[in-house]
């Protein structure tokens, strides 16, 4: 799981309107069908909400709804199947996973929300979601403050629900709060030469900046995060550009491990994993990318060609999903333009006339021509309080949906420990699969 990694976990980071993947047929399909639950109760919450009926009740009724069995398909479906009386019935599709999050340091911002929460909710509808709050890479740059920690991660999880995330499609829940994230990093730490991580650009650069109090775990941050994708054998993880390279190391990583220890020698091994499939083939599932256009970017208010960031010192260079009106409208007021005449998009020389556009159009729906069309001859002395409306009014209903999840005793709790039940089921089979090619000793 920088500022924001999705990895989308989380945890990759997305940026922008992310092209949705097109919905997988069964014709894909790679594994045993593994699919989402709960899909009659769909928008559950988002109605339960909307009727003012109490979240805790639902909370307690969606435990029923998300239980699945342990290799993740749905009961009901398997149950249907094995009612035929047929030997040569067909189990249900599986379908394709999705893994990400964002870490918890700091305000969730619109770079973090445009670039990866409301992908997540594009694609709960027709992807196995996971969605976490990745807070072991919160602590990898050292020193924190573990209340604000703790905080952070409540105010993430809960920005992911108010954002539209439904736990009825998706699985949400906290990093920690699944242990084998720990275990397999550590496993896959002693796969991986040391020489692929210090390789990795982003630790070059914050390696910079540290100096002498650069933690092991920043070095280490690309594992955990490959652990991170590797644990729900997910199959497609949302990346920006900045984190194309961590992703291709997970790949790297799952391929190493599947030549040394998988195929023929695990096959050699007799019998079946621990999961109850025969051994032999891969070990992990290998994970493709998926990158957002660069056009839904949302950069720094103070530097255009910068990307918002949590990290930066100075809070009027982002507008965080939580700021109040007022604190939008000066954030806007006093952010960086240029002298050109007009508006315009792809302009190299007008970052931050690309980056305000791209703010406004992601904020109102509109396309770039219709941005053009209706601000393109305006000054900014003019479009600054236009911006400033679409932005509050954007996110007004995130603000109320925020304001009433955490009023709501016990509710976010319940959410997380759900999700967090789901994520341990599907997790600690992939880890004892891993244990067992590696010939650790695991009493039948």
């Amino acid at each position: 799981m920088r500022d924001a990694r999705p990895l989308n976990c989380m945890r990759a980071i997305v940026r922008g309107d992310a092209p949705m993947p097109p919905p997988p047929s069964s014709a894909s399909s790679r594994a045993p069908a593994r699919v989402a639950s709960g899909g009659a109760h769909a928008s559950s919450a988002s109605v339960a909400m909307a009727r003012g009926q109490p979240m805790r009740r639902l909370c307690r009724a969606r435990t029923v709804t998300t239980r699945a069995n342990a290799d993740g398909t749905d009961g009901d479906a398997r149950d249907d199947a094995a009612d035929e009386g047929s030997g040569d019935a067909k189990a249900p599709a599986r379908r394709k996973r999705v893994l990400s999050g964002v870490q918890p340091t700091g305000s969730i911002h619109l770079g973090n929300y445009f670039g990866a929460i409301r992908n997540y909710v594009k694609l709960q509808d027709d992807y196995d979601a996971f969605y976490c709050v990745v807070d072991l890479h919160a602590i990898t740059s050292g020193a924190h403050d573990p209340r604000e920690l703790e905080a952070s991660t409540r105010m993430s999880a809960g920005i992911y629900l108010a954002a539209g995330v439904d736990p009825s499609k998706a699985n949400v829940f906290v990093q920690s709060h699944v242990p084998a994230h720990s275990e397999l990093a550590w496993l896959l730490n002693c796969a991986t030469p040391i020489g692929w991580l210090e390789k990795m650009i982003q630790f070059k650069e914050k390696a910079r900046k540290a100096g002498e109090d650069v933690s092991v775990g920043l070095l280490d941050y690309p594992v955990l995060m490959a652990a991170d994708i590797l644990l729900y054998k997910a199959d497609l993880v949302p990346v920006g550009e900045d984190q194309r390279q961590h992703l291709e190391l997970t790949r790297d990583i799952a391929g190493r491990v599947n030549s040394l220890y998988g195929g023929k020698k695990w096959k050699k091994m007799k019998g079946k994993a621990p999961s109850g499939r025969s051994r032999g083939g891969d070990v992990l599932l290998v994970p493709e990318a998926f990158t957002p256009k660069e056009g839904g970017r949302v950069m720094s208010l103070t530097d255009g060609s910068s990307k918002m960031s949590k990290s930066n010192p100075a809070e009027g260079s982002r507008i965080n999903v939580l700021d109040t009106p007022d604190e939008i409208s000066k954030k806007i007021k006093r952010c960086k333009t240029d002298t050109f005449e007009g508006l315009e998009f792809g302009n190299p020389e007008r970052p931050e006339s690309q980056n305000l556009l791209t703010m406004y159009q992601l904020c109102t729906g509109l396309s770039q021509e219709e941005v053009i069309a209706e601000c393109g001859t305006m000054r900014w002395g003019d479009f600054k309080p236009k911006l400033t409306e679409a932005v509050i009014e954007h996110l007004s209903p995130i603000q109320g949906r925020y304001k009433e999840i955490m009023d709501e005793p016990g509710y976010l709790e319940g959410v997380l420990r759900d999700g967090a039940d789901k994520a341990n089921e599907v997790a600690n089979i992939t880890v004892r699969d891993v244990r067992d090619a590696l010939g650790f000793y695991q009493p039948r």
